[in-house]
């Protein structure tokens, strides 16, 4: 076997239909957990610290202003995106939408690539780098990652591999 790196092909990306379906979904998964946070969870901590007359959390919880809920959601954002693209590969919306992020070569990048890729994301005119034809938002392009369908990602990966041992003869 020959030692070629399989390189994607940009046929794989996925849809600009698959990524607004991932971007949706995700980004009401962040909201919903805020909300959750927001309206359920911190009132539960502030009446459980009351119970035993620590009013911190309370008074804390009460002086948040919109910059502080920003800051928050930002973290939950980042914190979504690394962790599942990091360990994963794919976020919610990916997995119901079938793709995975990967690198050139087809593997899934690494936690450094995906901190970049989700920073970026915060960039506020980011939605709007998929208006072009490429399939690729700048978050991609500035990470050098790709979002494509994975089970055609795998298809591709097994014919480069298995056309790569073509003429090799098997070992008995």
């Amino acid at each position: 076997m020959s030692n070629s790196t399989y390189i994607l092909d940009n046929k794989l990306l996925a849809s600009n239909d698959s990524r607004f379906i991932n971007n949706l979904v995700d980004s009401s998964l962040t909201c919903a957990f805020l909300l959750v946070l927001q309206y359920y969870f911190f009132p539960f901590l502030i009446g459980f610290f009351d119970s035993f007359d620590l009013t911190g959390f309370g008074i804390w919880y009460y002086n948040l202003n919109e910059w502080y809920w920003l800051s928050i959601s930002w973290g939950l954002t980042l914190g979504y995106y690394v962790l599942t693209e990091g360990f994963l590969g794919r976020s919610l919306g990916k997995f119901i939408t079938g793709t995975i992020v990967i690198n050139k070569n087809g593997n899934k990048p690494g936690f450094r690539t995906i901190l970049i890729r989700t920073l970026i994301r915060f960039i506020p005119l980011d939605i709007l780098s998929f208006l072009g034809n490429s399939g690729r938002g700048w978050h991609d392009s500035f990470s050098n990652t790709y979002v494509v369908n994975k089970k055609a990602l795998e298809e591709s990966i097994k014919l480069y591999y298995e056309f790569d041992l073509i003429g090799v003869k098997e070992i008995e």
